[in-house]
């Protein structure tokens, strides 16, 4: 009833195993990646909200640093509330001299046209104030709002590489598994049973 079995087996390779990656392209609505054993090259998609992105913020980020750099009330932005302001203030400070004041004075016959004169001359030099007390506020915050759409542009530009990147991940993922592994060289092979 006894018995004994015996197996040995030796293997030797010389050679080199070389994996072949399967060509893939792998795309969403910004970017498309394709790889093969060349390598992964991603494009935006065209006309895509991130190819927008990426160009407005290569092609206007020096300008936008150099406004926070050196903020001024010549800019279109700031030209537009500062003309703003002072149509606003100047229709509400003359309806509020004219209705409050004077209208109800001259209807009970107490105002002289003096007096009429002084008011203008000081309501003039109210809105003056108020102009050059909002220009300052107006210039200092420009810089933040300046700053603010710099970071903002920024967060969705570096978004877009953080896609990008996930999008090249995946179309190697996809083309490593649609790969093959090829080997090259001698093989020797020994197997033997007792």
């Amino acid at each position: 009833m006894g018995g004994s079995s015996n197996t040995s087996s030796n293997s030797t390779t010389n050679g080199l195993t070389w994996k072949q990656y399967g060509d893939t392209t792998t795309s969403n609505p910004y970017f498309t990646s394709h790889t093969n054993n060349a390598g992964t090259t991603t494009m935006f998609a065209p006309n895509s909200a991130q190819q927008q992105i990426n160009d407005y913020f290569n092609n206007n980020i020096g300008s936008l640093m150099n406004e926070w750099r050196n903020p001024s009330l010549d800019t279109a932005t700031n030209q537009a509330k500062m003309n703003t302001f002072k149509r606003n203030l100047s229709e509400q400070s003359e309806n509020s001299l004219n209705n409050d004041i004077l209208n109800p004075l001259a209807q009970r016959n107490m105002l002289r046209s003096s007096a009429a004169n002084d008011m203008y001359g000081a309501l003039t030099k109210q809105n003056a104030k108020s102009i050059a007390d909002y220009q300052d506020n107006l210039l200092a915050n420009s810089q933040n709002e300046t700053a603010n759409m710099i970071n903002s542009l920024y967060n969705m530009y570096a978004q877009g590489y953080n896609m990008a990147s996930g999008n090249q991940a995946q179309s190697l993922q996809s083309s490593s598994g649609n790969g093959v592994s090829l080997n090259f060289g001698n093989r020797e092979s020994e197997s033997t049973a007792k």
